[in-house]
């Protein structure tokens, strides 16, 4: 799945999601090494648990963050099964 981001460096963040766990998350820029530091922790995670640790990270001033992000995709992608 892609993801495009909001109020943040990166443009977009790629991830799968299989069986409940958090898959093969890219950011599309921002700051390289923190993108794929966050990618590396979350691997094999369940969604819930990423949501939890990282929504509501901030950036600085801005009022959100690519782990912010990373947690809106998320929930966007759980939303979207539980409606089926």
């Amino acid at each position: 799945m892609r993801y495009k981001t909001s109020g943040v460096c990166s443009q977009a963040i790629d991830f799968e999601v299989e069986d409940g766990k958090v898959k093969d998350v890219h950011f599309q820029g921002g700051c390289n090494g923190n993108t794929a530091g966050i990618g590396l922790l979350v691997e094999g995670m369940e969604v819930d648990e990423v949501i939890r640790r990282l929504e509501g990270v901030k950036c600085g001033f801005k009022n959100t963050s690519c782990p912010d992000q990373l947690a809106k995709a998320l929930k966007k992608v759980k939303e979207e099964q539980e409606a089926r």
